[in-house]
């Protein structure tokens, strides 16, 4: 478990354009006992922040070095082309990397897409992050190739984007050290996963299990309780007349009809 066993805690890390706001809440409604902090990190970083334990897990960008690392990869993002509203680009639904061919393209250092040939003209500098390419692009220096939600993170008025069909595409996933898959790591890959609290996986099986156990005991309780069957001895006097015959057992001596008595004339 992470943390002493009298204050637990669970840390978090996450690299720009990754929202874990949804489970975070899902976290605090099913462990409110145990507090989530969240460490917004670089991707250049955020590997060495999960070795070095100063984060328990981290949303990630792959590829992920598998060597002391797990991974379960989440989600694909779409690739875009942030260009200045007035852009000839802006007037498209979509582009090819083909259509960026005459335009100068800028590749931040921190650039998260795995490029076999950059498109566009290069830059005479790379600039040092995203952030920095956002506000050149705003500039009219060149364009940028981004995953969507980068985009929408350095959101400006002056500038949008539009997917690029061909360019290479981020992937996002939930990393941790192989070696420290504590319970509360377990308990956020279920929550990532989907997983109800109820589920077989995790922790959360463990807590629930008393519920079982007390249903258990009430179905025993019901059966104690269960009425003898017909014709069966219950060894405790009711005073009140059954109406059965000793000798059948059934209402009525044998070979007596049933239905309504006839009324004599």
């Amino acid at each position: 478990m992470t943390g002493s066993e009298e204050s637990p805690s669970f840390r978090l890390a996450y690299v720009p354009g990754v929202t874990p706001s949804k489970w975070v809440r899902i976290w605090n409604e099913r462990l409110p006992d145990v507090p989530l902090t969240l460490l917004a990190v670089s991707v250049a970083e955020v590997f060495e922040v999960l070795r070095g334990g100063d984060a328990d897990a981290g949303f990630v960008r792959l590829p992920v070095d598998r060597t002391d690392l797990s991974a379960i990869p989440l989600y694909t993002e779409t690739t875009v082309v942030v260009v200045p509203k007035d852009h000839v680009v802006a007037a498209v639904d979509e582009v090819t990397a083909e259509d960026l061919a005459d335009d100068i393209v800028l590749h931040p250092l921190d650039d998260t897409l795995d490029w076999e040939q950059l498109p566009g003209r290069p830059a005479i500098e790379r600039p040092a992050t995203t952030e920095d390419a956002i506000d050149l692009v705003a500039a009219g220096v060149g364009l940028l190739v981004v995953p969507q939600s980068l985009a929408r993170l350095h959101h400006r008025k002056d500038l949008t984007y539009r997917p690029v069909t061909d360019a290479p595409e981020s992937r996002v996933a939930l990393s941790w050290p192989e070696d420290r898959t504590t319970d509360l790591v377990e308990d956020f890959i279920g929550i990532v996963r989907g997983r109800t609290v109820n589920s077989t996986r995790g922790r959360s099986t463990a807590q629930a299990q008393p519920k079982t156990e007390s249903k258990t005991k009430g179905s025993d309780k019901g059966t104690a309780r269960r009425k003898p069957a017909a014709g069966k001895a219950t060894g405790k006097a009711t005073g009140k007349p059954t109406g059965r015959s000793p000798r059948t057992g059934s209402g009525a001596p044998k070979g007596t009809k049933r239905g309504k008595p006839r009324r004599k004339s």
